[in-house]
């Protein structure tokens, strides 16, 4: 039933001064703000439906309306049914339009059909119904919302006792709505692009966007137009030939399909967990895999089929499929190397070609090995090593000889050494000496000789000095001698035990002591 344009009050006073009162078309127009042409057409229709004062004051509004606007001949039941479920789902797939599946319906209807207005009007009022994160229109294999949940897991080490919260990854397809979740031991970089990592397996393909929150373990610069990926994010979509787009700051609603997700895993799983201990990471994330089966095998309330059938239909024809090998998570550090040519990571030294000494390169380190890029290029490759202050060193990587540029040379330290005094060049030369080639201990030279600068040439000698005496040769040894003043103190005395007198002819015997003096008589 077509819905009068003008409030049923107004028709209803549109008539009754029609009808009662007998005034014109005009004036009543300009009585109810309503043009001369919309009260003939109310007049008018009143009349062909015998209408009158007496009859008008008898009829409630929804009978007005049935009088002054009867149905059209045809009727909704006469036409072809639309299948609004079917509309709603196939919007889903990539290139899919409304325009489209009209010209389908048309084409497969046998009865009176709705016209493309209709149709329409019939989809968005259908899809009105349903959750507000379901109206929002997500292609096949487009989007991948990722995000952790607030509530951990708490794993207990059975030998310890300690208590330890796993952390909650959630991954959810935009278009099948298909969930992954599993745990991991915190929310680092590492956490987040394993996640990510085994999510993609999970599905068995690649989407052509992820979509993150903005944590600052994937992002180094959250912004609402131009957010800025960190180094090892940007590698892992480059690995997996997807984009990674995080939601605008403090827009929830960019990522509502994760939120949901994650409420969902709340509800879902975590709740079920919360009577059962776990004692490994890897004993959780089975009983997390068992429950996701039966939670994407869960019928939808308001549509038909589930996750699983939807994910099978939709999403997963149109994922891109995965690289040979999965991306070995690595973190990127920028580094300088120095006139030793080696760089530091995490306390050990890696050796590059000597001709990059003070350049600027990038160290990429996994679990086993450890690259040093420079313009983009691997420039040299170790396995990671963990042994703090100790040197990785490739032969190649030395130089043939002393280079005339190298500001710093074996022969200038010990110069410089023995202008200071004997002390500082026995102790250079001690540092020189005792490594696998002579420019592993430039750095060690080099900090004595910032000490000079600090402490002066005396201080620094008299340090040399306590520190050879001791028996402490290193350049750490002299820097607390000087912070803690030792240097102005006299050395410690040598032990007795090692001093062995000379052989001479003054020499007296034990027998001298043991033989009464002879006395002399003047």
């Amino acid at each position: 039933m077509p819905t009068p344009r003008v409030p049923m009050r107004n028709i209803k006073e549109v008539l009754r001064l029609k009808f009662d009162c007998d005034l014109s078309h005009e004036r009543i127009g300009q009585a109810l703000g309503l043009s001369k042409g919309v009260v003939s057409k109310y007049v008018a229709r009143a009349r062909i439906a015998g209408l009158d004062g007496a009859s008008l004051a008898v009829l409630d509004e929804a009978e007005l309306v049935r009088r002054l606007c009867p149905e059209p001949p045809a009727t909704r039941g006469e036409r072809a049914a639309i299948d609004l479920p079917w509309v709603h789902r196939e919007l889903r797939r990539k290139g899919v339009t409304l325009q489209l599946l009209w010209q389908e319906y048309a084409q497969a209807a046998s009865a009176p059909i709705y016209q493309y207005t209709q149709f329409c009007a019939h989809y968005h009022a259908y899809a009105g119904t349903l959750r507000r994160s379901m109206r929002q229109v997500h292609r096949a294999g487009e989007k991948l919302f990722i995000d952790y949940a607030g509530p951990t897991v708490d794993i207990v080490n059975a030998d310890t006792g300690e208590i330890r919260p796993a952390h909650i990854f959630v991954a959810v397809l935009g278009a099948s709505n298909y969930t992954y979740a599993c745990a991991t031991a915190g929310e680092t970089q590492a956490d987040w692009l394993r996640g990510l990592g085994q999510a993609l397996a999970f599905y068995g393909g690649v989407p052509a966007l992820v979509v993150p929150d903005n944590p600052r373990a994937l992002i180094r610069h959250p912004d609402r137009y131009e957010p800025e990926l960190n180094r090892a994010t940007q590698a892992f979509a480059e690995h997996y030939g997807t984009a990674i787009l995080p939601a605008r700051p403090r827009k929830p609603q960019d990522k509502a399909k994760v939120e949901a997700g994650v409420q969902l895993v709340e509800r879902w799983i975590l709740a079920r967990l919360r009577h059962q201990r776990f004692f490994t990471l890897a004993a959780l994330n089975q009983a997390i895999a068992e429950l996701l089966v039966e939670l994407n095998a869960k019928p939808f309330k308001k549509l038909a089929g589930s996750r699983q059938s939807w994910f099978a239909s939709i999403d997963r024809p149109a994922l891109r499929p995965l690289p040979e090998q999965p991306y070995e998570i690595a973190r990127f550090t920028v580094c300088r190397v120095n006139i030793d040519y080696h760089v530091e990571v995490d306390g050990h030294y890696y050796s590059v070609p000597h001709a990059l000494v003070r350049r600027e390169v990038e160290a990429r380190s996994t679990d086993t090995t450890v690259e040093i890029l420079h313009g983009g290029r691997r420039v040299a490759s170790h396995v990671r090593s963990f042994s703090k202050g100790r040197h990785s060193t490739v032969a190649e990587h030395m130089p043939a000889a002393h280079r005339a540029h190298l500001e710093w040379t074996p022969g200038r330290f010990l110069r410089w050494a023995c202008d200071i005094g004997p002390a500082t060049h026995a102790l250079v030369e001690h540092l020189l000496a005792n490594r696998p080639h002579p420019e592993m201990g430039y750095r060690s030279c080099l900090g004595l000789l910032s000490l000079e600068r600090q402490y002066g040439h005396a201080r620094l000698e008299a340090a040399c000095a306590r520190a050879l005496a001791i028996g402490t040769k290193t350049r750490r040894s002299v820097l607390s001698i000087l912070q803690n003043g030792l240097d102005r103190q006299p050395l410690p005395a040598t032990a007795q035990a090692d001093w062995v007198s000379p052989e001479h002819d003054n020499l007296r015997g034990p027998d001298y002591y043991l033989t009464p003096p002879t006395t002399t008589t003047h």
